[in-house]
């Protein structure tokens, strides 16, 4: 009897029965032949799509009037009211004086936190690096942008603070944000103060990591979240085992002006088991006998933090930001920090500006302890106004601190307390002050601070000079009532 005459079971039978499938699965074959007609099923017998009798085809005329009445929506939302601001354009170097409209005014706006912007033995090193090296580098760090120059930045830096290694980013702002996105991932938790700035908030949402917010400074509440995570690793220990977790903060915020206790942030880092990042842009060169920062204040090894980013255009009054750890957190960051694998290095005259910076602080000790010394005087004249003048404004911020946050208390309202320091802001301009206002992007911020004017007090100001900008600022504040 032919193959064709035979009834597909028969057939099936047949084929179990031949050399072909002996030692195979009966079960399997059952699957390869269901598969086969499914195949056969799709390839000759299943319908095609056609096209309704009821589509009617548009003429040219009407697909041109469709196409001319659509109207894209837009990809942001329409600003409820466009703030005109005047026009400040600044002329020169943007040191402790600064020229704005052509006219000189005292400068309370920059984080110039040293004074160095303009030093003339940085100045000498920049013009000679820019002759010898030229002005950009052009090209990532991984893709012959590294510059012997860079190199021995990093040397310096790790040496500077005392860790392991160093890795530099050519610009601040992505430094952080680079670095935490670099370790942490989906799936992770971390804990972070709802104080840190800007940059630091892009870096904890880059992560997708599980973000979990503590109350400023507030060790309790940080306490009580950490005891909750622990409490559900305990219940379900196979989770945790895939579970990292981390805690962010700042050595001096820079939108309150006042230090992290990190003395209680590292016991709870090895009490609960949790990786600690610090980012020091306002403390590098500011806290500590000699400028190493929130660490040096608190004398803890930095061996115990994880990671310390900070930005380079504050203290070293130069542009771009490093992180240092131990040598296998940094070198992490070369396949795995955006900020360093995508953007051009830093421009070679700036790296060299950076390291005669580090060079000063060094050589001269004097620099941070007047910086102190100033920060407190200026707080102290500017209480003594503000009472004389009789405002209600709340001078915020730890009392070393070269950054003052004023606040408008007594009951005003956000819009109100904005309206008033706007005033404030032109009423000091007008007075030879350069102040200015913190400025959020209000739907971009995880926690939005109050408003307030932030003042940057350097150490390149003199006695004179914090006392006029103290009064100043408190005629300024009474005039606005």
């Amino acid at each position: 009897m032919a193959a064709s005459d035979l009834g597909l079971t028969d057939q099936l039978v047949a084929l179990l029965n031949t050399n072909y499938v002996e030692g195979v699965p009966v079960y399997h074959l059952i699957i390869e032949a269901a598969m086969f007609l499914m195949v056969i099923k799709l390839l000759f017998f299943s319908s095609k799509y056609k096209a309704g009798p009821n589509i009617e085809k548009l003429t040219a005329k009407e697909e041109d009037d469709l196409v001319n009445s659509w109207s894209p929506e837009p990809l942001v939302k329409p600003a409820a009211e466009v703030v005109q601001r005047p026009e400040r354009v600044i002329d020169g170097m943007a040191k402790t004086s600064v020229t704005i409209n052509g006219k000189e005014k005292l400068n309370f706006a920059s984080f110039n936190f040293l004074g160095l912007v303009g030093d003339d033995q940085i100045q000498d090193v920049s013009v000679k690096a820019a002759k010898h090296y030229g002005i950009g580098s052009c090209g990532p760090r991984g893709f012959y942008g590294t510059i012997d120059v860079h190199l021995a930045l990093e040397r310096k830096l790790a040496a500077f603070m005392g860790a392991e290694q160093a890795i530099m980013y050519a610009y601040g702002f992505s430094t952080i944000a680079s670095v935490i996105p670099a370790y942490c991932k989906r799936g992770d938790v971390i804990f972070y103060d709802e104080g840190v700035s800007f940059a630091t908030q892009k870096g904890l949402i880059a992560s997708r990591s599980r973000l979990v917010a503590f109350k400023h400074n507030d060790m309790e509440d940080l306490t009580r979240l950490l005891e909750e995570q622990a409490e559900s690793d305990r219940k379900d220990p196979t989770k945790a085992q895939s579970v990292r977790r981390f805690m962010v903060a700042e050595g001096l915020y820079q939108n309150y002006g006042d230090i992290a206790p990190l003395d209680k942030l590292v016991d709870l880092k090895f009490k609960y088991k949790v990786r600690l990042f610090l980012e020091e842009s306002a403390s590098f060169g500011v806290l500590g006998k000699t400028g190493r920062g929130v660490t040096e204040h608190f004398g803890i090894s930095v061996d115990k933090i994880d990671a310390i980013a900070a930005s380079m255009g504050n203290a070293l009054a130069s542009i771009g930001g490093f992180c240092v750890g131990r040598t296998y957190v940094i070198d992490h960051q070369v396949l795995s920090g955006a900020g360093y694998c995508y953007s051009a290095s830093l421009p070679p005259l700036l790296a060299k500006a950076a390291l005669e910076a580090l060079e000063i602080i060094d050589d001269r000790k004097d620099l941070q302890q007047k910086l102190v010394a100033n920060a407190r005087q200026f707080r102290s004249d500017l209480r003594t106004a503000l009472a004389a003048a009789k405002c209600d404004v709340s001078v915020g911020g730890w009392e070393d601190s070269p950054l003052v946050h004023l606040r408008v208390e007594g009951g005003s309202t956000n819009d109100e307390a904005d309206a008033t320091l706007d005033a404030v802001v032109e009423e000091a301009l007008g007075n030879g002050v350069a102040v200015t206002k913190a400025a959020y992007i209000k739907e971009e911020e995880l926690h939005l601070p109050r408003p307030s004017i932030r003042i940057s007090v350097s150490g390149g100001h003199t006695a004179k000079e914090l006392t006029k900008a103290a009064k100043v600022v408190a005629a300024a504040f009474a005039a606005s009532r």
